[in-house]
């Protein structure tokens, strides 16, 4: 929920900055929060519905269509949509390697804070913590480092792979990468 607010607070602001003829946002930014919406999704995907992830939260399918379709907006449409938006409506060349370590900022300072969370909540209680992989009664404080260690590799890993993306993908507004009105070969 938190990623997503933060992508429609982002997209909300871009607009307003393109509506008024501002600058764009500090691609440190839009790359952070392209990261978030992307770990968003493949956690969800690869870890959280994925039954061999050993932190699959599926468990009893349930049959309710307004969940269903939220469900699939925050995790999927959402992240398709702003990785969609990077591809096709941004200048290349934004981000830079320094901001792959950067970006973890926000994923390691939400950790204490569900840490906290959970222990400051009775035991048993639903939703103690957000997420199988942090959940200490499952895990120990051992087992959340290691999850803590091995997923934050992960994201870093991932920070590293779009802005690798980011240096080579071709300017999406240049004519030679638009394609003509009659829908054959480049704009001229």
């Amino acid at each position: 929920m938190q990623t997503n607010i933060a992508v429609a607070v982002f997209f909300a602001w871009s607009a307003y900055r393109a509506w008024a003829a501002r600058p764009p946002i500090s691609t440190r930014i839009s790359g952070g929060v392209l990261l978030f919406i992307a770990i968003t999704g493949l956690v969800y995907h690869f870890v959280l519905t994925n039954d061999s992830s050993g932190f699959s939260m599926t468990g009893t399918p349930e049959h309710d269509t307004v969940r269903t379709v939220s469900t699939h907006l925050l995790h999927t449409v959402t992240p398709i949509g702003a990785a969609l938006d990077w591809l096709l409506l941004t200048t290349p060349r934004g981000f830079r390697w320094r901001y792959a370590a950067q970006w973890l900022a926000y994923p390691f300072l939400y950790l204490p804070f569900a840490l906290v969370r959970g222990a400051l909540l009775d035991p048993g209680t639903e939703g103690r913590y957000p997420y199988p992989f942090l959940d200490v009664d499952l895990h120990g404080y051992a087992g959340i480092a290691l999850n803590t260690l091995i997923f934050g590799s992960a994201f870093y890993a991932l920070a590293l792979i779009l802005i690798a993306i980011d240096q080579v993908r071709p300017h999406p507004r240049r004519p030679e990468n638009r394609i003509s009105p009659s829908g054959i070969g480049p704009l001229k």
